[in-house]
């Protein structure tokens, strides 16, 4: 009778520690776009992940504000429409304008307010790209033309055997991969319910296969950022948000703290699990604006700046062709919608923003809780340019 109470005690434990928690957060990654449930769980990413803390600034420093008011309405494919009755289509939650540097408009929706911390899904990625910048110039990467395999042994006999960094940063690794949301089954949902089950991300990213020839086809594979998470890892022997806080975090002054979601053995997650208040996504922007400059002192170079919005290879440039699987251009990790191409733009899915407009000195950062997203795509993702480009010619029109 012992043994048998002892087993159903183990059974017991094994089942609460290890199954029933994992059980759980696959069940609210299977609805954490629901309608009724997505404003609450992009505000709260670590009551569902790990996550691990990036500590605000020492020397917090606030951006100086001079309030001035937006456009009434916006010009989209020839029509006009109301711009406060398409941030609310949009569910949006917040959105700060900066010209030149100075806060001229803010205000959040749904709940949200200037101190929680919202997901950023894909704008991570530039993130990690002005990182992967930050080590190349200070020597940790000798070239961006390196295969990633010089640095990650484990990654040979993969997708990503021999595909340059360059490559990398670009999305034109030629691997294999679905990234539609809309799909149940698609690469990007698989690899959400792996990590949830407990599938560490690197596990999970050396099983990718290559399809094109590197170099030639730009295609968005999320776990391209995530490779090069790995990469940041292995040149400064740090964690991601240990290298963002020194090289970032700290040196611009951001107000809060942030927060990265891990996998279950403790990586981040590097392709879109930045978490941090939209003051602090603005300000990072505002870094781009200024060339990477910051109060006088070079974080990234205005070169890295340059080349992050460059398409400098046909299958970049905006526009549809046989060469893209996207209409808009990419540089290294940022996205270059065109028409003209002097504007750019970090992006996630369900409306997530960074946009610059180095023409007319506007800094444009949006989050969204935008569940019809995936329904929308790319129509979303224009209108908000549209949306963009309206607001900065008109706080440029009264200056």
């Amino acid at each position: 009778m012992k043994i048998l109470l002892y087993l159903i005690l183990f059974i017991t434990v094994v089942i609460s520690t290890f199954l029933l928690p994992k059980a759980l957060r696959v069940h609210k990654v299977k609805t954490l776009y629901d309608k009724d449930k997505i404003v609450y769980n992009f505000v709260n990413m670590d009551k569902i992940f790990p996550s691990r803390n990036v500590e605000s600034s020492e020397n917090p420093k606030p951006i100086k504000r001079n309030i001035k008011s937006l456009p009434e309405t916006f010009i989209f494919e020839g029509e006009e429409k109301s711009l406060e009755e398409y941030l609310d289509y949009f569910w949006s939650d917040g959105m700060i304008v900066i010209h030149k540097d100075e806060i001229v408009y803010e205000n959040y929706w749904l709940g949200n307010n200037e101190n929680k911390k919202h997901i950023s899904w894909s704008v991570a990625k530039s993130f990690i790209s002005a990182l992967v910048g930050i080590a190349y110039e200070d020597g940790l990467i000798d070239s961006l033309d390196d295969p990633i395999t010089k640095y990650l042994d484990d990654f040979k006999d993969t997708g990503y055997e021999d595909v340059s960094i360059k490559d990398i940063l670009q999305m034109s690794t030629g691997v294999l991969f679905n990234e539609d949301y809309a799909d149940y089954d698609s690469d990007i949902n698989r690899f959400g319910r792996a990590i949830a089950t407990g599938t560490s991300m690197r596990d999970f990213s050396r099983t990718l296969t290559r399809e094109k020839e590197p170099g030639t086809y730009m295609h968005y594979v999320s776990i391209n950022t995530q490779v090069l998470g790995f990469l940041l890892q292995e040149v400064t022997k740090k964690s991601i948000s240990e290298y963002l806080y020194e090289k970032i975090w700290n040196p611009l002054g951001m107000e809060d703290s942030a927060y990265f979601i891990l996998d279950d053995v403790g990586d981040e997650l590097a392709l879109g699990g930045l978490n941090a208040t939209l003051r602090d996504y603005a300000k990072f922007g505002l870094l781009y604006l200024q060339k990477g400059k910051w109060d006088g002192t070079e974080i990234l170079s205005e070169k890295w700046i340059e080349d992050s919005h460059k398409t400098d290879g046909e299958h970049l440039i905006p526009g549809v062709r046989d060469s893209s699987s996207n209409p808009w251009g990419y540089g290294y990790q940022w996205w270059v919608p065109g028409f003209p191409d002097t504007d750019y733009t970090a992006s996630g899915v369900y409306n997530q923003y960074i946009y610059i407009d180095p023409k007319s000195d506007i800094v444009i950062a949006k989050t969204s809780s935008n569940y019809k997203y995936t329904s929308e795509l790319q129509m979303s993702k224009d209108m908000h340019m549209a949306m963009f480009r309206s607001i900065s010619q008109h706080i440029n029109s009264e200056n």
